[in-house]
């Protein structure tokens, strides 16, 4: 027997994004330009801080015992670049989120970033989130790679769900706000 939802679940488009921008709390602030960031199906998010991941971490079944590694941050040049080398960093992006209850998001690396043999790794945005998030950029290329701060490097894509959901409540919520 299939089970048939009344509301479908949909991927945003540019035109839905700008409303819920609109709203109070937007979906997205601090961002940098608008007509740049709006995408046809999300919005892209821009690097702000890049840190180097000093310890290991731990995750447990408890989040007691869940220990993320401690970061040191990097400095841009004069210029607002970095030279990365082959490795991991964990790094911060200017816009803070504000998910409504009813749409959630998955981040995805912008294609220039792929071509150029990086990649950024993300979790899933749950619905009620609220911050300004942070992933794992991963430099792959042999030779590095320079990037500079307030460049465009993922782009969100929301998905409205089928109905409300509780929202997230997590450590994360309002991470990296006060800053």
């Amino acid at each position: 027997m299939l089970y048939y939802l009344s509301t479908m679940t949909a991927v945003l488009s540019a035109n839905d994004i700008r409303k819920l921008i609109d709203r109070d709390p937007p979906l997205v602030e601090g961002y940098l330009d608008l007509e740049s960031q709006v995408q046809p199906n999300g919005f892209d998010i821009t690097l702000r801080d890049i840190f180097i991941l000093q310890t290991p971490g731990q995750i447990a079944v408890s989040n007691t015992e869940r220990a993320v590694s401690e970061l040191s941050p990097l400095e841009f040049d004069r210029n607002g670049f970095i030279k990365l080398e082959f490795g991991i960093y964990s790094i911060t992006y200017n816009e803070i989120v504000h998910l409504p209850n009813n749409v959630m998001a998955l981040a995805r690396p912008r294609s220039s970033l792929l071509r150029c043999g990086v990649t950024v790794g993300t979790a899933v945005w749950d619905a009620g989130y609220s911050g300004r998030s942070e992933s794992l950029l991963n430099v792959y290329h042999p030779g590095g790679f320079r990037i500079q701060k307030n460049s465009r490097v993922v782009q969100l894509v929301f998905f409205r769900l089928a109905e409300n959901t509780e929202g997230y409540s997590g450590t994360y919520q309002n991470e990296n706000i006060s800053e």
